[in-house]
């Protein structure tokens, strides 16, 4: 939590206009702090997966994990049948979600474009 903490210091004394968080084990591990600091701080925060727009971040755009775990189970199925995993081409993500959480906005103060309200593939209110 330390050094959650002092990011938000770094952030603000830099005069840090908003964060993208990207996903790894000290943001997933302070995840719902990170969430809560920025709002605190007024920060808009920007996310690689929904799930934290959902607990309160401002918006995410990232690989569908559902998506990527149904075409895990494909290469999963392959290697049962006898394929060696050395033989399986590398795969990139396909699929890719934005989601955007409007309270959150409300929030910050924030107005966001139609345009991108329709672009988005989930609106939380």
């Amino acid at each position: 939590m330390e050094e959650v903490n002092q990011a938000f210091v770094d952030m603000e004394r830099a005069r840090a206009d908003g964060l993208i968080v990207f996903g790894g084990p000290v943001t997933l591990e302070h995840r719902s702090a990170i969430v809560g600091l920025a709002a605190l701080k007024q920060l808009p925060a920007v996310w690689s997966d929904r799930e934290r727009v959902i607990d309160g971040g401002l918006m995410s755009y990232g690989a569908d994990v559902a998506d990527l775990y149904r075409r895990a189970a494909g290469y999963v199925d392959r290697i049962l049948k006898g394929a060696k995993p050395s033989g399986l081409p590398i795969e990139q993500p396909t699929k890719f979600v934005l989601a955007i959480n409007l309270k959150t906005a409300k929030a910050l103060g924030l107005a966001i474009p139609q345009s991108l309200l329709l672009r988005a593939d989930e609106v939380i209110q």
